[in-house]
């Protein structure tokens, strides 16, 4: 099968699609030295911009105790879902650092949920600016790309964005 190209028997197609087949032993090692230089200001923050519908979150992140501000009131107050608060959470989770930054934030627009998922992408993003070895486990999660999805707009002729009006048969 290794020297061809083309799959010969179902067998072969089995070893295709698992993944047997020229797959090498060594495991994919990142090389720190082409990893971009972490982007840290003057007073040891990493900042990002975080979008989602129309939200928009400002989030600083610095090595701390896991305190996390939003518009200067506590986490808890500013979200009082715990649903937002989980999203919120998520990336350190995934990154595995928990209880290891603080966060302060700034958002501005849409919902509380956009705003969470706003806050959500700013951290992503500031985390990978503080630590760029995290935006493999971060992009493979889906954190770092922007939630593009927002509101249709109403259409002319329609009820709402696809809702027509009531048909009359007479």
């Amino acid at each position: 099968m290794a020297d061809t190209d083309t799959v010969q028997s179902l067998a072969d197609l089995k070893d295709v699609v698992d993944g047997t087949v020229g797959v090498s032993s060594e495991a994919k090692v990142i090389d720190p030295a082409t990893l971009p230089d972490p982007k840290i200001d003057e007073l040891g923050r990493s900042y990002a911009t975080g979008k989602r519908k129309n939200s928009i979150a400002r989030v600083w992140i610095k090595p701390g105790n896991g305190k996390i501000t939003i518009n200067g009131r506590d986490v808890e107050v500013y979200f009082a879902r715990p649903v937002l608060r989980l999203i919120i959470a998520q990336a350190f989770q995934v990154s595995d650092r928990v209880d290891s930054y603080d966060v302060m934030a700034t958002v501005k627009g849409g919902g509380l949920s956009g705003q969470a998922g706003a806050v959500r992408h700013g951290i992503t993003k500031a985390l990978t600016y503080y630590e760029p070895i995290l935006r493999g486990p971060l992009k493979a999660a889906g954190f770092i790309t922007r939630d593009s999805r927002v509101v249709e707009r109403k259409k002319y002729g329609r009820a709402k964005a696809r809702k027509s009006f009531q048909f009359s048969k007479r």
